[in-house]
Parts: structure tokens; sequence; C-alpha cells
């Protein structure tokens, strides 16, 4: 079963602002994590509280999300350039 996709309001706000080819190919790219959100992590952070957040490499930008395995969401907490 995938996991449902969570995003966060700011990530949408970062979305709407970015170049529509850009917006297409990370919009493009979201849905993908639902059926191996692991898998997809080319490193992962902890956040304040410890709690490892995976981080996706797409098209220049870091895709920040966590895996909430116990409720199966993908929960979309930041898009960033990949640089910063």
């Amino acid at each position: 079963m995938p996991y449902r996709l969570f995003v966060d309001l700011e990530v949408i706000s970062t979305l709407s602002a970015l170049p529509a080819k850009t917006r297409i190919r990370l919009l493009n790219h979201l849905p993908s994590l639902r059926s191996a959100p692991d898998r997809l992590s080319d490193y992962f952070e902890e956040d304040a509280i410890g709690r490892r957040v995976e981080i996706s490499i797409c098209s220049g930008y870091a895709i920040h999300y966590w895996i909430d395995f116990a409720d199966r969401h993908i929960k979309v907490l930041a898009v960033v350039p990949a640089d910063s």
C-alpha cells in the first residue's frame, strides 16, 4: 500500500514561485516518494527533536520529507535550493 503524501503550505508557496519547468519536474517527483520513500532519499539529517528527515535531490532542489511509518504518510517539510 503506498503512502499518503502531505505537503506543507510553505512548500506550495515555494513551488508556486519557481519557473514552470522546474515546478513541473518537482511536482512530478513528489508522487514517486509515496511508493519508495526510503529508496529515493539521497541523504538525511536529524531535526531538532532527533527525528530522521530524508532529503531527495531533484532539479537542483532538496526536498526534505519525513516518513511517518506508523500512519503511512510522507510529510514534505521544505523545498530549498540543493546548494544551501
